[in-house]
């Protein structure tokens, strides 16, 4: 049954401090950083209205009648975060991914994608960039969202992630011929410039923001780290994706993998372990942005201090690899004036806690706020979605957090969210 509000009933709950539907939200900060690298603002107040920030004045501005204030006079605020890098599906790992992944039904793997999206959330990430997933799970999410029926994270999602035959995105070299023979024929392998664009072209159909692929192999994966596709292959898949608006992400730990992509004309090289100062050069120059994800380490010590067996073979040694040589890369490109742009791959490490990369990437040569403009205004842009969040500017997304203390002194506050707004709702804190 339809019900609706006599205006006798409107006046009665606006005089008694009860907000009228649709009503202005009024947030008091007590410090404001509305856009991350520039100065910082004292006392201030934000008007929200219909999920778009309408106004900022100086001061704690009077709340009218009718409209809802969240007090954050203890607070500094600060724009949702973006992690440029995630996958939702699952953060198991090793030995034990490799059984859920058999064991659990579908259906099961896209509430578990759900449950990591709000855990990213309540974190204060309000947009993520996915990067593959198998199945269609999280462009699943990422409509659901779009409709009201769940709550998450703003994404952006690639669908599945493009490689080489037995390269990183393979999944079955994990597994016995025999159950290899039941399974369909990948649709995110290719194998020549004419495949390539095939599969591009796939991924977009079905729905795909951003395109994202190998140049090598990946740690997890246990494939290497030489580059696992020829030039032709990785042109064909930048210039389909382009033709068709989309980004490109790439997937690249050894230095001539890197080179590869950016000579294709990547947006962005994912992880970028080993680069070499012509590789910086050329970054720089290109304007191709770094998404450095340090923080993976952490998955992988966590899950090998509970089990020295969580990984085996070749994965194992390259974790040892990773975990030995992580930072060194981006203690070169962030001096030499690479973009960066903040992103985790959690998945590998846990969902909600992404703000741990925020640690990783002050130890390794980068200021608090420059990490935090990584997170805000550099990672909005690499997205495209400058116009609409990474600041808090009028009639931009109200995409709100706060924390207690001050993050640009103490990068480590980003970890305890204590309030966080996405769209206009609030998600946590009050």
């Amino acid at each position: 049954m339809m019900m609706t509000f006599k205006p006798a009933l409107v006046c009665f709950l606006i005089a008694f401090g009860v907000p009228a539907i649709g009503a202005p939200t009024y947030i008091h900060a007590g410090r404001l950083v509305d856009v991350p690298g520039k100065p910082v603002r004292g006392a201030s107040t934000i008007v929200v209205d219909s999920e778009r920030i309408v106004s900022i004045a100086d001061g704690h501005q009077p709340v009218p009648p009718g409209a809802q204030m969240v007090d954050l006079r203890d607070k500094t605020v600060l724009p949702g975060l973006i992690d440029s890098h995630v996958h939702l599906a699952t953060d198991q790992g090793g030995e034990a991914r490799l059984v859920r992944e058999m064991r659990d039904e579908p259906g099961l793997h896209a509430l578990e994608a759900q449950w990591n999206g709000m855990k990213t959330l309540r974190a204060g990430f309000t947009t993520v960039r996915n990067l593959g997933d198998d199945g269609g799970i999280t462009l699943a999410l990422r409509e659901a969202i779009r409709r009201g029926w769940v709550q998450g994270p703003r994404i952006v999602d690639a669908a599945s992630s493009i490689s080489t035959t037995g390269g990183h995105m393979d999944g079955r070299g994990a597994l016995n011929d025999v159950l290899v023979a039941h399974l369909p024929d990948p649709e995110n392998l290719c194998d020549s410039a004419e495949s390539c664009r095939r599969t591009v072209r796939r991924q977009i159909d079905r729905g795909a923001d951003v395109i994202k692929f190998a140049t090598t192999g990946g740690v997890n994966s246990g494939t290497g780290l030489a580059t696992r596709m020829l030039e032709e292959e990785a042109r064909a898949l930048v210039e389909t994706a382009h033709r068709y608006g989309r980004k490109v992400a790439v997937h690249a730990h050894g230095a001539d993998g890197i080179t590869l992509a950016l000579k294709a004309g990547a947006d962005s090289i994912e992880h970028g372990t080993v680069m070499d100062d012509e590789i910086v050069k050329t970054m720089r120059t290109k304007g191709t942005y770094y998404v450095p994800t340090l923080s993976t380490v952490n998955g992988y010590l966590e899950r090998l201090a509970k089990d020295p067996n969580a990984y085996t073979g070749a994965v194992k040694t390259q974790i040892d690899w990773r975990i030995g040589i992580t930072g060194q890369s981006l203690a070169k490109a962030y001096p030499a004036g690479v973009r960066i742009a903040f992103g985790t791959d959690a998945g590998v490490s846990k969902h909600g806690r992404n703000a741990d990369e925020f640690e990783l990437m002050v130890k390794y040569g980068m200021p608090a706020i420059e990490a935090i403009k990584a997170a805000t205004v550099n990672a909005a842009d690499l997205l495209g979605l400058a116009s609409e969040i990474g600041t808090i500017e009028p009639g931009k997304s109200a995409d709100i957090i706060a924390v207690a203390g001050d993050p640009l002194a103490d990068v480590t506050k980003l970890k305890s969210i204590d309030f966080v707004m996405a769209r206009g709702e609030v998600v946590k804190g009050r």
